[in-house]
């Protein structure tokens, strides 16, 4: 599969509208995401609060958000892909994705039992996790680049959570990709299974999962929902990385995006993503 064929489902990195806010702002922004995590209480939209949020505004309060966490000790160990399914898009008016970091705190071993009031609004995602042998460069950006640079992929939850307020409570407004983007793309967790090392003959487009909570089906899906094929958002991801000076580095894990909707868990829910052949991962909420 050449480069030009990868990047052909991602579309191309867009003018996200340049930085607006000044450093001040950014740096309240980011405060005010810390204390919501920290007390469980959310804050209001910040595309309210901020007027003409762009989505260089979201990544710079995302980026000062991780950078306070990083300086407190919780360093970063990857990236997350979102809105990669169309469904998503849709419901937030956007046609390319989104990305979050992925830091220590947030991952916890498979079955694990997450504590009450660890997440504010926890819920859900299956999807496939690359963990990188190697770091990546755009210029070489291709299916057998990808590949090469995989230690392992992996079936993976990913557990999102939301600092900011889904629906704003003075206006009624629902959030928007600013706001989102901002919130360091709704990440909260992720749970990983077992290491696949065996997937170089793998169409990574048809490995799906059947997702139970509770013992009862909610969702499945295959990977071919994540952009037609979790290798083109891994594509994706590299470019618009390389865009704003960063990298994908040898050691990172990087969740691709998600091919299911959003399955809510509330506390007591037992989450079950079983993959078939590829592993099963799990996880409880107190």
């Amino acid at each position: 599969m050449s480069p030009r064929r990868l990047m052909a489902g991602a579309r191309r990195i867009d003018d996200f509208g340049g930085v607006t806010l000044d450093g001040d702002a950014i740096a309240a922004a980011a405060r005010a995401l810390d204390e919501a995590e920290r007390t469980g209480r959310q804050i209001r939209l910040l595309s309210e609060t901020y007027a003409g949020l762009t989505m260089d505004d979201a990544y710079a309060i995302q980026t000062e958000w991780v950078r306070m966490k990083a300086a407190a000790g919780d360093p970063v160990i990857g990236w997350k892909i979102g809105l990669t399914s169309k469904a998503m898009q849709a419901a937030l008016s956007i046609d390319i994705p989104d990305s979050g970091v992925l830091l220590r705190s947030m991952a916890f071993d498979n079955g694990a039992h997450i504590a009450p009031g660890r997440f504010i609004q926890p819920r859900i995602e299956a999807e496939i996790a690359f963990v990188m042998r190697t770091g990546l460069e755009p210029e070489e950006i291709s299916a057998e680049a990808i590949l090469a640079a995989t230690d392992y992929v992996a079936p993976a939850l990913e557990i999102l959570d939301t600092r900011i307020t889904r629906k704003d409570p003075e206006t009624g407004r629902l959030r928007n990709v600013c706001d989102t983007i901002s919130d360091n793309a709704a990440n909260g967790g992720i749970v990983m299974g077992a290491p696949v090392r065996e997937f170089g003959a793998l169409d990574l487009r048809f490995v799906g999962a059947i997702v139970s909570k509770d013992g009862d089906v909610e969702e499945t899906g295959l990977g071919a929902g994540v952009l037609g094929d979790p290798l083109v958002s891994m594509a994706w991801l590299v470019e618009r990385l390389a865009a704003r000076g960063d990298r994908v580095e040898a050691g990172q894990v990087v969740l691709s995006g998600s091919f299911i909707r959003p399955v809510e868990a509330p506390p007591g829910s037992h989450i079950v993503a079983d993959f078939g052949s590829f592993g099963q991962v799990e996880c409880h909420f107190g």
